[in-house]
C-alpha cells in the first residue's frame, strides 16, 4: 500500500509519457539538422532540373540552310544537340549526393521520433511525422527522374544509366525513410504504466548496448561489466533503450521480487502495443493472496 499523496502523484502523471528535457532538446536538434539536409537535397534537385539537364552542346555546326517549299520556313540541317559527357557525370554525382542527404536526414529524423514520438491518436500527424523521410525522398527524386527520361538531348545509354541509377537511389532513400515500427506516446505510456504497477515506481535499469531496459540490476542480461544505470523510463528512452523487456517476469523472479499471476498476459499485451496495436488494453497485475502489491492504483472515474 502507498500513502494517499503518492496515489495522487501517480494519478497526476497518468495522462501520458513525456520525454526528458534533454531528450526533447536532442530530438529538436536532430530534426533541425534533418530539415537542413533535406532542403539542400531539394536545392540539388532544382539545380539538376533547371540547370544541369538543360546543358547541351551542338555538333555539326557547319550545316547548310534549306527552305521548306510548303511552309516557306528555313531550317538548318546537319546540326545536332547532345547532352555533354561532363554534365552526364555531374548528374550521376548529383543523384548520389541527393540520396546521401535524404538518407542521412531520414536516419536523424527517425532517431528524433524515438526520443520524442507523436501520439498515435493524432493519426494525421503520427503518419506524417513518422513517414516524412520517405515523403521527402520521393519529392527529392521523382521530378528529376521523370525529366531524365523525358530529356531529348541524352542518348539512349546516358538516359538508361542515369534513369536506372536515379530509380535505384530513390527506392533506397524511400525505403530507409519509411519507419516500419514507429514509436508512439501510447507505447511508451504502456511500458511506463507496466513498470509502475509491477515495481511500485517508475525506475528501471539498463546498460550501454541493447535496446531494452530491465526491472532490476541482478538479471543476467546486464551482467556485462558495463556500468549499470538506473532512472525513469523516460531517462531510459533518452539513453536509447526504447522499450521494456518482455521477459520481466523471469527478471522479477531472479531478483526476488513479486511476480504477477498474469505476467504472461501483461507481456502479450505489451508485445501487441509495442508492435503498434491501438486497441489492446494493458491488464492490471493480479497478485497472489500472500503477496503485498508494490502499489495500488485505483481505476479512474468514468468520464461524464
Amino acid at each position: 500500500m502507498v500513502a494517499e499523496s503518492d496515489e495522487q502523484a501517480v494519478e497526476t502523471d497518468a495522462p501520458g509519457w513525456k520525454p526528458t528535457p534533454e531528450a526533447k532538446k536532442k530530438a529538436t536538434t536532430f530534426r533541425w539538422i534533418a530539415v537542413a539536409l533535406w532542403i539542400v537535397a531539394i536545392i540539388g534537385e532544382a539545380v539538376g532540373i533547371f540547370w544541369l539537364l538543360r546543358q547541351r552542346v551542338y555538333v555539326g555546326e557547319e550545316g547548310t540552310f534549306t527552305r521548306d517549299p510548303e511552309t516557306g520556313l528555313v531550317t538548318e540541317s546537319g546540326v545536332t544537340a547532345i547532352f555533354p559527357q561532363w554534365a552526364f557525370i555531374a548528374l550521376l554525382v548529383l543523384l548520389v549526393v541527393i540520396a546521401a542527404l535524404s538518407i542521412t536526414g531520414s536516419v536523424l529524423w527517425k532517431k528524433a521520433n524515438r526520443l520524442d514520438p507523436a501520439r498515435k491518436s493524432d493519426k494525421a500527424r503520427f503518419f506524417v511525422q513518422n513517414q516524412l523521410g520517405a515523403i521527402i525522398a520521393i519529392v527529392a527524386f521523382l521530378p528529376l527522374v521523370i525529366l531524365i527520361f523525358l530529356n531529348k538531348d541524352m542518348d539512349k545509354g546516358q538516359k538508361a544509366t542515369a534513369g536506372i541509377v536515379g530509380i535505384a537511389l530513390a527506392l533506397l532513400a524511400t525505403y530507409i525513410g519509411i519507419d516500419f515500427a514507429p514509436a508512439s506516446v501510447e507505447q511508451y505510456t504502456a511500458d511506463q504504466s507496466a513498470v509502475i504497477q509491477i515495481l511500485g515506481e517508475d525506475e528501471v535499469v539498463w546498460v550501454e548496448g541493447g535496446k531494452v531496459y530491465h526491472v532490476c540490476d541482478e538479471v543476467p542480461d546486464i551482467q556485462t561489466g558495463s556500468e549499470k544505470l538506473t532512472g525513469t523510463t523516460a531517462e531510459a528512452v533518452a539513453a536509447g533503450k526504447y522499450r521494456l523487456t518482455l521477459r520481466f517476469a523471469s527478471e522479477l523472479k531472479t531478483c526476488g521480487l513479486p511476480v504477477p499471476e498474469n505476467a504472461d498476459e501483461i507481456a502479450d499485451a505489451l508485445r501487441e502495443i509495442q508492435a503498434g496495436s491501438e486497441n489492446t488494453p494493458l491488464p492490471a497485475p493480479v497478485w497472489g493472496d500472500d503477496v503485498t502489491p508494490p502499489i495500488v492504483v485505483e481505476d479512474a472515474a468514468p468520464a461524464e
